[in-house]
């Protein structure tokens, strides 16, 4: 019997949610508040399963979220997430048929980019996906760190406070909606994310264990914020050894990131601080006395673009260095692709079909990874992904794509 792959109905979502944690590996069974908890934030036409004689062997799902690109601008992309398959159903082309509705309904909406964060690196390529931004995560040992035991705030005249958690939608909300636009790769924070944020996932039980915290520039505007827990364990002979764990942590400037990084670093009891997934060229290291206390536990690949239509896509975004490029794509999947000449002005960006001689060749996905600023154009020629057809090209596409710091997003979805 052939596996039927469609849009999921309202009947049939608890047990799409089944196969969801199935494929996580989870509990597959979830209390019916939690299920329900979920039903109610996702839009149904965009819920996708494999269904094997009416059993749901298979999930996908998609939303709109806005995401920032190289200069600033925001735009509203399909946002791939819940990518499951049963590990009684692999190999069965699955993913693909639930990828290509998926990827042709966004393109028809006039999506010009989708975005996913990939549990497995060798998956995505395939469907056009590139690795556009990356993660690091350091381990601090606080007292090896260097700082000022005595410190007892910022010593540009800000201040440090705790939030109470009920205000922390508001503050925060518009918090983020400042520090974003500052960030390539950085995406919204919808009213439902900060509800979860602060109250519950789907179970209705507090998450009291958080902490917020701000910093108050010395003219009194919040220009830095974090989310942390911490443990309790004691050592012998009544050692504190806790650990305290970044949710997350964002900043509008250098000072207020060394404010919030000094505070949590000084918090009693506290002898190691998790960081959390910071972006790979965080200032972090170098704002202790010591950078050698900050170990990387983690660095890997993140948030990967998928490009879906070429022209608008990189109008979209400014260019580091202003120039004329003529790109030939290609997309096997047959969604966008083509030759393009790309002429960046200091301040604007046009793309349009040309039939010239293209100045490189790639593949959609590596446009994908150029796309936030993140890949080199140069490794990606070394490497035999991107080739060179015009002498100097590839220092040119170099040049133009990337950026100075490079992409992060903070959150996952």
């Amino acid at each position: 019997m052939s596996l039927e792959v469609r849009p999921v109905t309202d009947s049939e979502f608890p047990d799409w949610h089944r196969a969801l944690n199935t494929g996580f590996l989870r509990s597959p069974v979830s209390p019916e508040e939690v299920v329900s908890g979920a039903r109610s934030y996702v839009d149904l036409t965009r819920v996708l399963g494999a269904f094997d004689r009416g059993r749901c062997v298979a999930t996908f799902r998609s939303f709109d979220q806005e995401l920032t690109l190289v200069g600033g601008a925001t735009r509203t992309v399909d946002a791939v997430t819940s990518v499951t398959v049963s590990p009684t159903h692999r190999r069965r082309g699955l993913l693909s048929r639930m990828m290509a509705a998926d990827l042709g309904a966004a393109k028809e909406r006039g999506d010009a980019l989708a975005t996913l964060i990939a549990a497995e690196y060798p998956i995505y390529g395939r469907y056009g996906f590139g690795p556009a931004a990356s993660l690091a995560e350091w381990s601090i040992d606080v007292p090896r760190a260097g700082l000022d035991p005595r410190w007892s705030g910022p010593e540009d005249g800000g201040s440090i406070e705790l939030l109470d958690i009920a205000d922390v939608p508001k503050i925060g909300g518009e918090f983020h909606d400042r520090f974003r636009v500052t960030q390539p790769g950085a995406t919204d924070r919808n009213e439902r994310w900060w509800r979860m944020e602060t109250g519950a996932k789907h179970s209705g039980t507090p998450k009291t264990e958080r902490f917020f915290a701000a910093y108050r520039s010395p003219a009194g505007e919040i220009e830095g914020m974090a989310a942390y827990s911490a443990d309790t364990n004691w050592g012998d002979v009544k050692q504190p050894l806790n650990t305290l764990t970044v949710d997350w942590l964002t900043a509008l400037n250098p000072a207020a990131q060394r404010a919030l990084w000094h505070f949590l670093c000084s918090i009693d009891w506290i002898t190691t601080v998790r960081t959390g997934y910071r972006a790979p060229d965080d200032l972090l290291p170098n704002l202790l006395p010591d950078p050698r206390a900050a170990r990387i536990v983690t660095q890997a690949d993140y948030m990967w673009v998928r490009v879906l239509d070429v022209p608008r896509a990189l109008e979209a975004r400014t260019y580091t260095t202003p120039g004329t490029l003529v790109l030939d794509v290609h997309d096997p999947s047959g969604l966008t692709g083509g030759r393009f000449r790309l002429e960046a002005s200091d301040t604007e960006a046009s793309c349009t079909p040309t039939t010239d001689s293209p100045d490189v060749t790639l593949d959609v996905k590596e446009l994908g990874a150029l796309y936030l600023g993140d890949a080199s154009a140069v490794r990606l020629a070394a490497l035999g992904t991107l080739t060179e057809n015009t002498p100097g090209a590839v220092s040119r596409t170099e040049s133009m794509f990337r950026t100075p710091r490079r992409p992060w997003i903070p959150d996952i979805f």
